[in-house]
């Protein structure tokens, strides 16, 4: 399977974003490695959908519009880590509320751009290629945040 390779690439990029280090160019390294797993995503959409230049002329304006509006929900997603990894030793009941409010605030805002966009990128590409978009964006989605999770120690 020619995908695991691209995958496992971008889910290894994106491990290094997790750290709990507290440091100033944090929020930098993560806007980097944000922006490398975009590029990454691209291409791994670009090798696995075969589009015809009809079909890449209608795909990629909306998949760059998705992107866009994604990123200030990985923005809220990595703020909120911060937010963890700063209160994890002294984590109070309110804190905890606060941050698991906003986790699935995220993941609800998520899921509806997602499903949204799906949509938009059905009408333009043949049933397979749509479906196979839509496959390829959940094991993405699905790998990454098995990695974000994997790396973040239970609140205590």
């Amino acid at each position: 399977m020619r995908l695991a390779p691209l995958v496992l690439a971008l889910a290894v990029t994106a491990l290094p974003t997790l750290s709990l280090a507290q440091d100033a160019g944090l929020a930098a390294d993560e806007q980097i490695l944000l922006k490398q797993i975009n590029t990454d995503k691209k291409a791994v959409y670009a090798a696995n959908l075969g589009m015809t230049d009809a079909e890449s002329a209608k795909f990629w304006p909306i998949y760059d519009e998705y992107e866009a509006k994604v990123k200030p929900l990985q923005d809220r997603f990595l703020a909120n880590i911060d937010n963890f990894a700063e209160k994890y030793d002294t984590l109070s009941e309110a804190d905890a509320a606060a941050i698991l409010k906003e986790k699935m605030a995220i993941e609800e805002a998520r899921a509806a751009l997602k499903q949204t966009y799906t949509k938009k990128i059905e009408k333009v590409l043949p049933p397979k290629k749509a479906l196979r978009y839509a496959q390829l964006e959940t094991r993405i989605d699905l790998i990454n945040q098995r990695n974000v999770y994997g790396l973040l120690p239970l609140a205590r």
